[in-house]
């Protein structure tokens, strides 16, 4: 059977790839599309106008090999045509100036003029595809590019695997021991339980073949870990050779505190770093905001005020001008991700939070301004994302979770106890 692909707005605008994507197939593009990626082109949106440029220049190359109305062919022999909107097709108790609603005309009107085909509305909009469902059109993502088929298939970092007591024993007095086993991703997580006693575990990371326990930290600036996931985090976090760090988890995991509490600790206590930069976007990237009143660190503030409850928490027994010390002597920035691109930033920590708000090119782009001898941590919750044009399974974040999860340099943990507060906790669970 034919099968025949049309293309919704948001699907070129998060892949402008997602063109030749479809092989030997025909891709259709609504006119519809057309008006709405000219009006994106120009958009404050870098990353979004980027795209909707990207696409409307690859139209106006294929313009030039053919008529886009009737067809034209792609290196894949497929076809990649425009559609006017079929007006007529729009059901009666649907508005047919809404940019969804002329979608579904087109697809429509090609059912109609092609009843032996299989046409497919290839959309991100949820709302869309259950629309189309209850008119009996098929609807799809687009998974192209997707890192992961689902949010619970993303990479976790860690896990659970029972062992004898012995071996149990012998890592805690070695310090290290060979492991044989296999599908383990390096500084991947573990948490060893004897097959004898279930209250006998321990913690450990595989590296290089090996399993070896991992540094169960204390008090950090008054920050303790109080579940093995946390205990995990702060082991990757004080680790010199683990360079990049991604720590997702649901709001009051701890995320921003933990990275935040070892950022500090290294920089004042162990000196291994120059300064501490937390960071994290205004959402949507790019976002004009000088709609606020006063200057840059003005405008800030209500953006960056999670970041800098956890730096109060922290410094909340240092002295009442300790943080502002430290601040003014360059140490510490709290900075919006607007101001940090372009940047090459040596022997930094940099904590970028909400970082399940980027795209790939996005997270690249700041990946690439670390310096020599810096650490970069992400922190963020995929499951909560700002931007129509990314989930949880193509953001920034989670490619870099799945992109970085073999490499010696990196380290993923997933935060999955709230340990905010009691009542924070059963909120959580209740509501």
């Amino acid at each position: 059977m034919e099968k025949i692909y049309v293309l919704d707005t948001n699907v070129l605008l998060h892949d402008p790839r997602s063109l030749f994507s479809f092989e030997d197939k025909e891709v259709v593009i609504p006119l519809v599309v057309l008006d709405e990626l000219d009006k994106k082109k120009d958009g404050g949106h870098d990353e979004v106008a980027r795209h909707a440029r990207m696409v409307i220049r690859s139209l106006d190359e294929m313009r030039a090999i053919g008529n886009l109305h009737q067809g034209v062919k792609t290196p894949a022999n497929g076809t990649i045509r425009v559609e006017i909107n079929h007006k007529d097709h729009v059901p009666g108790h649907l508005d047919a100036s809404r940019a969804d609603n002329r979608i579904i005309s087109v697809i429509l009107g090609i059912k109609s003029e092609n009843p032996d085909a299989k046409v497919v509305l290839v959309t991100k909009d949820i709302n869309l595809r259950v629309k189309c469902d209850a008119l009996d059109i098929i609807a799809d993502d687009y998974f192209s590019d997707s890192v992961a088929e689902s949010a619970d298939s993303i990479y976790s970092g860690i896990s659970d695997v029972t062992v004898t007591s012995d071996y149990i024993n012998l890592l805690n007095d070695a310090g290290s021991v060979a492991s044989n086993l296999t599908g383990l991703s390096e500084n991947q997580y573990i948490l060893l339980r004897s097959n004898s006693d279930k209250k006998h575990s321990t913690l450990a990371r595989f590296q290089g073949g090996k399993m070896i326990p991992i540094d169960l930290r204390g008090d950090v600036w008054g920050i303790s870990p109080k579940n093995k996931e946390q205990a995990c985090a702060f082991d990757a976090l004080f680790n010199p050779d683990i360079k990049l760090v991604t720590l997702i988890g649901t709001a009051g995991t701890g995320k921003t505190l933990l990275a935040a509490a070892a950022g500090v600790c290294q920089l004042l206590d162990g000196h291994a770093y120059r300064k501490v930069i937390m960071t994290r976007p205004v959402v949507p990237l790019g976002r004009d905001i000088g709609f606020l009143p006063g200057d840059k660190d003005d405008k800030m503030k209500p953006w960056m005020a999670p970041l800098q409850d956890n730096l109060d928490l922290l410094f909340s027994g240092k002295g009442a001008n300790y943080l502002e010390m430290e601040r003014e002597a360059g140490k510490i920035e709290v900075e919006a991700l607007t101001y940090i691109r372009g940047r090459s930033i040596p022997k930094t920590f940099i904590i970028l939070d909400e970082a399940q708000n980027l795209t790939r090119h996005e997270i690249k782009t700041i990946l690439t301004r670390a310096g020599e001898d810096s650490k970069v941590v992400m922190t963020g919750d995929i499951n909560q994302i700002d931007s129509p044009y990314i989930d949880a399974v193509d953001n920034g974040l989670s490619f870099a979770i799945e992109k970085f999860k073999n490499e010696p340099i990196a380290a993923h943990i997933t935060l999955t106890r709230g340990e905010r507060s009691e009542l924070a906790n059963k909120a959580s669970e209740l509501l």
